[in-house]
């Protein structure tokens, strides 16, 4: 396991608080905030740009971000596994085309080991707020295990780490089990009971048909129904796996190949939406073929067009919902009395769990509101009119400030280590260009950041998400899409490959640097 900081955590026995309050804040270049892959790939990409001065915050007590937090059952990615991958750490052992939870993990530990990457995680630190100072031209960084000053932080906190619970009256007082998908209770035992399931996402198709044999009934509900696609998955053969092992080069072509389909794809999702009238029918044979019920099949059956909201992918959820055992409420829950649930429609539905799998804060990170920039002012109150980054990494008012998974960098279609390791590639070249030109600090100009706000608000205008006729998870209160990229990640490659110092103000430091000593007692 990865070790953490040497230094006494707060509330220590036997420490000397005399002796603690003169020690000085250790000082690192970079601070990352979060150990997922977004984190990872930070410390791997910083690590090879010769910067090896940074530590990875992380909260919880082991690496693996999403995939960590979400072990639920069914747990799978919806991207072929080496897709979902980064592109420097190919792992030719994959066990299916679609990995599951469990494997994808176990990944990311072995890249944390193989990258050298344990010296600088620092577990059960969360950071509590991030200030900017910039009478020191740094920032402060809390957190519950002590504090550290940074000329950078990378925040990849990511947006599906903080879970979404609706504010239900009477839920409080719900006498059954309550818990989140992101945050499942193993030790609930499913069998027998009467479970509701209140949502019908990714998370959910995943989850219904694993617990749904289990169940003495499974109550699903259901506000607005997904379309659902076949899921080709199958197990990677061992000699696919001994190929790719011996000839790396098969990988990549497998890869290439994934790649290439994807970004095929994109123009009917962002230009041509009329293309996608194909793969709907696919989805409308899908859905027949696996509910025989045309009741049950009208409720399932989208009134959008296909692309809208997420595309879900799945050969057991539709037998899952037309099983004897389950009854789909096409309405949302509106209020819990004792162990009843009333749906919008008013029907009443007695339970004995309540399992929610209503999503995440993507569209106002709570990372948000402990983030101070120049002013004083937060991100999150910076953010109230919705959120908004310079090519999706950093915000005016905010310096040395890089965000991975950024305002709208989300994929619709395609893998997301690929955009993650675009704005690796923005982050290294913006902190390396810094220590050229002698600057300390870097932060958009507000001409940049709003031309290039405006043009890929323009351009999403036409996209499925904005023209296909639902509301998705996608779009913040105003109805703006802050969360997607409206083009191939191609095109957003290209977009972050260099810093374009036009697009920015330099800042120079205005007090002297720390010394080298501090650096080092960080990571120790």
């Amino acid at each position: 396991m990865a070790s953490t900081s040497k230094r006494p955590s707060p509330g220590a026995p036997g420490r000397d608080s005399r002796a603690e309050a003169a020690r000085p804040v250790p000082h690192v270049r970079v601070a990352v905030i979060g150990s997922g892959f977004g984190g990872l790939g930070a410390g791997v990409r910083l690590r090879r740009a010769g910067i090896t001065d940074f530590v990875i915050l992380e909260r919880a007590d082991s690496v693996g971000g999403t995939w960590r937090d979400n072990s639920y059952p069914g747990c799978a990615c919806d991207v072929p596994s080496h897709l979902y991958s980064f592109s420097f750490a190919p792992n030719p052992d994959w066990p299916r085309s679609f990995s599951g939870q469990p494997d994808i993990r176990a990944y990311l530990e072995k890249v944390a080991d193989v990258f050298g990457l344990r010296p600088h995680l620092r577990f059960d630190t969360e950071v509590t707020e991030a200030r900017w100072e910039a009478e020191h031209t740094r920032w402060r960084v809390t957190t519950t295990a002590g504090e550290w000053t940074a000329d950078a932080v990378v925040s990849a906190a990511g947006p599906l780490a903080d879970p979404q619970i609706p504010d239900l009256p009477g839920l409080d007082a719900f006498p059954g089990k309550v818990f989140h998908s992101s945050r499942w209770d193993h030790d609930y035992d499913l069998a027998g009971r009467r479970i509701a399931m209140v949502g019908t996402g990714a998370s959910a198709a995943q989850i219904i048909p694993s617990i749904q044999p289990k169940a003495g009934k499974l109550t699903v509900f259901q506000r607005t129904p997904a379309w659902v696609l076949p899921r080709r998955d199958r197990e990677i053969t061992e000699i696919e796996k001994w190929l790719h092992g011996r000839l790396p080069v098969t990988a990549k072509l497998r890869r290439g190949a994934l790649f290439a389909l994807r970004e095929l794809q994109v123009d009917a999702f962002v230009r041509r939406p009329g293309l996608l009238k194909i793969v709907q029918q696919l989805a409308e044979r899908h859905i027949a073929q696996g509910v025989a019920d045309p009741a049950l099949r009208a409720k399932l059956t989208p009134d959008y067009r296909i692309g809208c909201k997420r595309i879900l992918l799945s050969n057991t959820y539709y037998p899952a919902l037309a099983a004897a055992n389950t009854e789909v409420v096409a309405s949302g829950l509106r209020e819990v009395r004792g162990s009843t649930l009333v749906a919008a429609d008013g029907s009443e539905h007695e339970v004995d769990a309540i399992v929610f799998g209503t999503g995440f804060h993507v569209t106002d990170m709570p990372i948000g509101a402990r983030v101070f920039g120049v002013d004083g002012t937060s991100l999150a109150e910076h953010w109230k009119d919705g959120m908004e980054a310079l090519r999706g990494s950093t915000v005016r008012g905010f310096p040395n400030l890089f965000f991975v998974i950024g305002p709208n960098t989300g994929l619709g279609n395609s893998s997301m280590i690929l955009m993650i390791e675009s704005q690796l590639n923005y982050l290294v070249d913006a902190l390396t260009t810094l220590g050229s030109i002698g600057a300390t600090a870097m932060q958009p100009t507000e001409r940049a950041q709003r031309h290039w706000n405006l043009e890929l608000q323009h351009r999403m205008d036409r996209t499925v998400w904005t023209t296909g006729g639902c509301r998705s998870w996608y779009l913040d209160p105003s109805g703006r899409n802050t969360v997607l990229w409206p083009g191939s990640t191609t095109a957003f490659r290209r977009a972050t490959r260099k810093v374009d110092l036009g697009e920015y103000e330099l800042i120079m430091r205005t007090t002297p640097a720390p010394r080298p000593a501090e650096a080092e007692e960080a990571l120790a």
